[in-house]
């Protein structure tokens, strides 16, 4: 996958793509189109295009790597013509294809070349387009639940939450210090709890109110009482 960034400098353009990408910065390579120079009345911002490394971003023991499966019964078939509808009046071309089946859960794969605009900051488009189809869903069969993703953004999110928890217990057990995470949804607080259950030192809980809730992780001294945590 290959993306285009601006910035007043090359940091700038960088830092724009590893926030949007969701990325670290070891996982996409940098070429330079544009370097900053004085135009006319003022300087032309640089221009970078970041080639994504897709080998070692994706688990390959997943179930839900995305291959193509081919859609079956008219469930599905609705739900994708949903989707490409929905997508197709935002302006973004795009073909859905059926990614995998899991109980109750089918997972959709959206391959489009404005991927990164569909995904949104955070996630947070891919979000709101899934809610919109399992809505939808809900009114055809209110027990499945359809999973969006594209360019295996969500296997990549996971891994960077994952690698977030435990960088940020590393820095709580050195300083004794709790540390609040960004407010996260319901299913990255999950994956955040999960990740630090078994560190003994270590304890997560959720605060705030409503969906999108912080977790802090703070340090706690063997022997006191029973760890907890709340979602």
């Amino acid at each position: 996958m290959t993306q285009e960034f601006e910035g007043k400098n090359e940091e700038e353009a960088i830092n724009k793509a590893v926030e949007e990408l969701q990325l670290e910065r070891d996982d996409f390579d940098v070429e330079i189109l544009e370097s900053s120079k004085w135009g006319l009345f003022k300087r032309n911002n640089v221009k970078i295009r970041v080639h994504v490394n897709e080998n070692g971003l994706v688990n390959t023991n997943s179930e839900e790597i995305h291959q193509q499966v081919s859609s079956e019964g008219d469930f599905e078939e609705k739900v994708i013509e949903f989707l490409q509808t929905i997508l197709e009046k935002m302006g973004y071309l795009a073909d859905v294809q059926v990614a995998y089946r899991r109980d109750n859960k089918i997972g959709l794969n959206i391959i489009s070349k404005h991927s990164a605009i569909i995904i949104g900051k955070k996630g947070k488009n891919l979000d709101a387009l899934q809610l919109l189809v399992n809505v939808y869903a809900g009114m055809l069969d209110e027990t499945k639940r359809v999973v969006l993703d594209i360019e295996n953004y969500r296997i990549r999110h996971e891994e960077q939450l994952i690698r977030l928890a435990y960088k940020t217990a590393e820095q709580v057990k050195k300083n004794r210090k709790s540390k609040l995470l960004e407010p996260m949804n319901p299913f990255e607080r999950r994956l955040i709890h999960s990740a630090l259950n078994d560190i003994l030192d270590i304890e997560t809980n959720s605060e705030g109110d409503g969906l999108y809730k912080q977790v802090r992780i703070s340090y706690r001294t063997l022997g006191k009482g029973k760890k907890t945590q709340k979602a």
